[in-house]
């Protein structure tokens, strides 16, 4: 198996801490890299979806690999969620490997039937006989008025559901890693990507390498207040995390990196410090991650806290269009430091 020498000759960066002096890229360029290094381990390996091939490439993460690998692995598909994604587990039921780009996850609820009845299930009812190693990739859309239809982080919807990993991914190091982990994997994976992480730049090593699932990594250490932050949310917690200190607050940034599997132990050591929990999510509250995430902490770590677990995440509502009312949809730093100050009184 051409994945098996890739873990067996590269070693890991759990921590994926950033080395200085070393080659740093965008985040963009780092999702292309895993995509052409994987084209090019494997051959079974394709890519599919909405816009793979257009000029912008999938916001960059794709771009020009149809020229690079021909069109019959890198190729645009019609506008049918629902077929294509069935297309794609038929195709991984018979040994390849598809990697399905979707502009928004706001799309998979067209694939819902595909992805809950079929790809998650298929494994499990024919007793591991066969596996379907399908990668289905989207990008939380936000900051230009994309609206309820178009800005949704669905994440935690698809975490209800067996069979299936989910991957969130925050820095480029880890986007790389975590896709060729997904596409290595013989599992459906679905990575939900935010949109406003392809403006980061960061160390990337050039050989291909993988990161395991279930293996979070601290993004800052502290004593004080114990905060897990998924997606782009770890970005608004370093801020926060920056003015605390000035309050003599230290807090701890957890990013879990993959949801299912989750690092509970990682949550569960760092809880055994601080005894204080924030988790900030990119997604509503109610029955979302962060939900999921506090049930799991009082259910297997709760002797550790000494206050109450704090959310913080979208409004309940559906996403507003408005710029202004974006601002106060969603939850930042500012969330981050109020909810930090209140359980540190």
């Amino acid at each position: 198996m051409p994945w098996t020498k890739i873990f067996s000759q590269n070693e890991i960066n759990i921590s994926g801490n950033e080395e200085v002096g070393k080659r740093i890229i965008s985040y963009p360029k780092a999702v292309r890299e895993a995509l052409k290094q994987a084209l090019e381990i494997d051959s079974r390996v394709f890519i599919m979806g909405q816009g793979v091939d257009d000029p912008g490439g999938m916001f960059g993460a794709t771009l020009d690999l149809h020229k690079e690998f021909g069109s019959q692995r890198v190729f645009d598909t019609p506008l049918s969620e629902n077929g294509l994604t069935g297309v794609a587990i038929g195709a991984a039921l018979t040994g390849m490997r598809p990697f399905y780009c979707h502009n928004r996850p706001d799309f998979l609820m067209l694939t819902m039937d595909q992805i809950v009845n079929h790809a998650s299930k298929w494994s499990y009812m024919f007793g591991g006989i066969v596996n379907v190693p399908i990668v289905i990739w989207s990008v939380v859309g936000r900051g230009w008025g994309s609206a309820a239809q178009h800005s949704q982080a669905l994440h935690g919807m698809f975490m209800h559901v067996p069979g299936l990993r989910i991957v969130v991914p925050t820095t480029p190091y880890d986007a790389k890693g975590l896709i060729l982990s997904a596409i290595a994997d013989n599992n459906p994976v679905l990575i939900f990507e935010h949109r406003w992480l392809f403006k980061q730049t960061g160390y990337v090593p050039e050989e291909p390498y993988m990161i395991p699932f279930g293996k979070g990594v601290v993004r800052k250490t502290g004593k004080d207040v114990t905060i897990v932050a998924i997606s782009y949310m770890v970005s608004e917690a370093m801020k926060a995390a920056e003015e605390l200190l000035k309050k003599g607050i230290d807090v701890e940034i957890i990013d879990p990196r993959t949801l299912k599997p989750l690092d509970e132990e990682l949550i569960a050591e760092s809880l055994k410090k601080t005894g204080k929990l924030i988790i900030a999510d990119t997604g509503w509250k109610t029955g979302g991650a962060a939900a999921e995430i506090a049930a799991a902490v009082a259910e297997h770590s709760f002797q550790y806290l000494n206050k109450p677990i704090k959310r913080i995440g979208s409004a309940d509502i559906p996403t507003p269009a408005s710029y202004v009312l974006e601002d106060a949809f969603y939850g930042n730093s500012s969330d981050i430091i109020r909810a930090a100050e209140e359980l540190m009184k």
